[in-house]
């Protein structure tokens, strides 16, 4: 499948995980694509690698999330090397938490730098670049919906905004043809939450299916609103948790 040929593609936060995946599928669907990069240079190499290997172009930026002229940069840097830039996809992430008590304000300002802020300026940046047909996809969570067990508050917080986000933003930018859409992931096996995590069991039990979810499989869902296919869905959040919402 070929849907995404001729289209320019930045998935932040992309060294590994879901980012990486969902970087490999754009490039498997047609796409150039650009990642950026924190402190994983060789794994973030090793992504380009793969994206060369279907036959696109691949490019692979160093910048914080939590700089925001770091952030800027790359996406300006990824436009000019691409040629343009049709797809933005605001992965890059963190979690921490614990009892809201014990939140220190280092760990409250990382989470709403990254989580909150970056998607914001990153998708800022990125709006000049698009032109009909355009794409914004941002990567949340479902424990933006449901928060069954305690330790996630700011966390989920910062994950619910992009609810908001994500519908004001598909008005602004509905009139000139770009959508602007919400993935929110549940338990994906993964470095940051593996499947054989001490609270994977847990975690496993919550969900309808009885298990975590693979990058690949969220990355399908992102490849999929990235296509023409999705051309009418905009201002929408696509839950994939396995049923841990259901």
């Amino acid at each position: 499948m070929v849907e995404l040929t001729g289209k320019r593609a930045l998935v932040t936060g992309a060294s590994r995980g879901i980012g990486a995946a969902i970087a490999k599928d754009l490039a498997a669907k047609g796409a150039d694509v650009a990642i950026t990069y924190e402190r994983s240079a060789d794994r973030a190499a090793e992504v380009v690698r793969a994206i060369a290997a279907k036959g696109r172009r691949g490019v692979a930026i160093q910048a914080d999330s939590a700089d925001p002229a770091a952030l800027k940069s790359a996406v300006n840097e990824a436009a000019a090397k691409l040629g343009g830039l049709d797809i933005l996809v605001n992965n890059a992430g963190i979690g921490r938490v614990g009892p809201i008590t014990e939140l220190s304000l280092a760990d409250i300002d990382a989470l709403l730098n990254i989580n909150v802020r970056a998607v914001v300026l990153a998708s800022q940046a990125a709006i000049p670049h698009l032109g009909q047909g355009g794409r914004i996809i941002s990567i949340g969570s479902t424990l933006a919906e449901r928060v069954p067990f305690a330790g996630s508050t700011v966390y989920a917080m910062t994950k619910s905004a992009l609810h908001a986000f994500t519908r004001g933003l598909s008005r602004e930018l509905g009139p000139q043809g770009v959508t602007v859409n919400l993935v929110q992931p549940g338990s994906i096996d993964t470095d940051m939450n593996p499947a054989s995590g001490e609270q994977a069991d847990q975690l496993r039990a919550l969900t309808a299916l009885g298990r975590y979810g693979k990058p690949e499989e969220i990355a399908a869902v992102v490849a999929f609103l990235a296509s023409p296919a999705a051309g009418l869905i905009t201002g929408t959040m696509i839950t994939a948790d396995a049923g841990f919402s259901a």
